[in-house]
């Protein structure tokens, strides 16, 4: 099984450079050990759905301790028996565009 999460959090409270909150999440996310591709406008994380949304509640509450205001977005992808689409779903489209 293969959730493919698309996750960004920043707080809002902050003032207008908040990337050393990103930091942090990522930092939460680069510890668990599951794959995942930081992107400039949010960071892709693959594992199973009880992993995934564990290193997202890590984050929610990491931020939460100085944040009184929280931005998430998250978008799942869910398959069956599959596995590192972290990489396959980005290769695919590769290999079409060199057709």
């Amino acid at each position: 099984m293969s959730v493919l999460v698309n996750f960004a959090i920043f707080p809002l409270d902050k003032g207008v450079s908040v990337s050393s909150y990103v930091a942090r999440s990522v930092h939460i996310i680069k510890e668990s050990g599951l794959p995942y591709r930081l992107g400039p406008m949010s960071t892709a994380i693959e594992g199973n759905w009880d992993e995934v949304m564990k290193v997202v509640d890590k984050c929610f509450k990491e931020l939460r301790k100085d944040s009184g205001r929280i931005y998430m977005t998250l978008h799942v992808d869910y398959r069956e028996g599959t596995h590192n689409r972290i990489e396959e779903k980005v290769a695919s489209v590769e290999r079409q565009l060199q057709d």
